[in-house]
């Protein structure tokens, strides 16, 4: 089984808007919901569990509903202190309808253009490794700053990659490889992959999509409108 965890319960503080920009409307829908609708229509994600804070619950339920993607639909987890620790408590709950060798998908809320080849990819990649991770190469000459005014070193760029979501990883192992970072590392992590890398698990990286971008500023909200404006 594959289980799409999907994290809902930013704020959106960079954004500068009234509401998290998971829930901001584009073309009569939150942004949430065009990722949901990729996974729901995928046929090999079995369920869906979302993080997202009390407030927003029953909003999303109906959203669920009324687009008919309630039917994956599993139930909720609560946010944590930081990313990773909404991840921990997505899994703990999973963990209570799923078994050890199932597999969570992790997406973010504010990625709302996810197409079914990269879930296909993370899917097909994932069989004798313990987890997936999309990456895009760097394009630019990469500098190393200690004090984050003058540089300490230059990277080699074609070692260097940008890891993006979705992840996917087999459930009980990266499950421990989170329990191992309580309590206080856990709140220093960044990336989903991070636990996995750290707790030494074999993660396969495969090419991710330029297109799956991340919404975090309002140039980021602007580009996804014009970018559903063109395609209705």
């Amino acid at each position: 089984m594959i289980i799409a965890l999907i994290l809902s319960g930013g704020t959106g503080q960079r954004l500068g808007s009234d509401i998290p920009k998971q829930y901001i409307d584009v073309e009569g829908r939150p942004v949430i919901s065009y990722s949901i609708e990729s996974l729901f229509r995928h046929e090999r994600i079995d369920s869906i569990h979302i993080v997202a804070e009390p407030v927003w619950q029953e909003r999303i339920r109906e959203w669920l509903s009324a687009d008919g993607f309630d039917q994956k639909f599993r139930g909720f987890s609560v946010p944590g202190e930081n990313r990773q620790l909404s991840i921990l408590h997505g899994l703990e709950d999973i963990r209570m309808y799923a078994e050890d060798t199932d597999y969570v998908f992790i997406h973010d809320a504010a990625r709302p253009l996810l197409q079914e080849r990269l879930i296909t990819d993370c899917i097909d990649h994932v069989s004798g490794h313990d987890g997936v991770l999309p990456v895009l190469p760097m394009k630019d000459t990469v500098y190393s700053s200690t004090d984050g005014k003058t540089i300490s070193a230059l990277l080699k760029r074609s070692e260097i990659y940008a890891g993006q979501a979705p992840e996917l990883f087999c459930l009980g192992v990266y499950h421990e490889a989170n329990l191992r970072l309580l309590p206080e590392r856990i709140l220093q992590v960044n990336g989903s992959t991070e636990p996995a890398v750290m707790a030494g698990l074999d993660i396969v990286m495969i090419p991710g999509d330029e297109e799956n971008f991340k919404i975090t500023t309002k140039e980021d909200l602007e580009r996804f409108r014009k970018i559903k404006e063109m395609k209705r």
